[in-house]
């Protein structure tokens, strides 16, 4: 955890500074091209940890490994977290280049889908006095969900939306100056490294918690007289 942490600090601040103040404007979007410096990285982690979480899903329904069950109950209120500021500074993004802070196109509403979805996780997992019983409903529901995730990825080339298509995966030929797509890679790993360390450090103060309560449970049986 402390090398995790240091990683992400340090590699965060790095692409911050180098994205933010240090690399050139755009010659279309002017200085509102930084905002893309945390936009992109979080729509990326909205996808990818939504895909965990499904993955997670998988490994509770089928092995019931208690760990998955925790790990994705620590997860999804960061992943609402990041989709959030996704959507957050997306409209920041959307207002000065389309002229309105919100459009109800595919790729917006997709996100905003999976932004409920994160948020529907969340509440279903602790809404049941029985943990497992939750992380059961919890796990179905992720993987419903999951057909939103390639929805979100691939809206704007099955649809005409006002959303750029795809700039960095195009391989062959990025869209984008490499004095911009450089530091935009390194904010992608430095916020990747942040949601690890925060979803990990969540999911070992939960263990430590279930610990505490089943030595508090046992500690109350022995002084009740009934065997533990």
């Amino acid at each position: 955890m402390p090398l995790l942490w240091g990683a992400a600090l340090i590699v965060l601040g790095a692409g911050l500074l180098w994205g933010l103040v240090l690399s050139p404007a755009d010659w279309q979007q002017g200085e509102t091209v930084r905002i893309m410096y945390v936009h992109v990285p979080m729509a990326w982690l909205a996808m990818g940890g939504y895909t965990g979480l499904a993955i997670l899903s998988v490994m509770s329904l089928i092995w019931r490994h208690p760990l998955a069950d925790l790990t994705a109950r620590e997860l999804s209120p960061v992943g609402a977290a990041v989709t959030a500021l996704c959507l957050a500074t997306g409209s920041l993004w959307g207002k000065p280049m389309w002229g309105t802070w919100w459009v109800w196109d595919a790729r917006l509403t997709s996100v905003l889908v999976l932004f409920f979805l994160w948020l529907g996780h969340a509440a279903l997992v602790r809404a049941f006095d029985d943990p497992e019983r939750g992380a059961r409903t919890g796990a179905i529901l992720a993987l419903v969900g999951i057909v939103n995730v390639p929805i979100v990825k691939f809206s704007v080339d099955w649809w005409n939306t006002l959303h750029q298509p795809a700039s960095v995966t195009r391989l062959n030929a990025p869209g984008m100056h490499v004095d911009i797509l450089y530091p935009l890679l390194a904010c992608a790993l430095g916020f990747s490294l942040l949601f690890a360390a925060v979803v990990l450090a969540r999911t070992r103060a939960a263990v430590m918690e279930r610990r505490v309560r089943a030595l508090q449970l046992a500690r109350a049986r022995r002084e009740e007289g009934v065997p533990a």
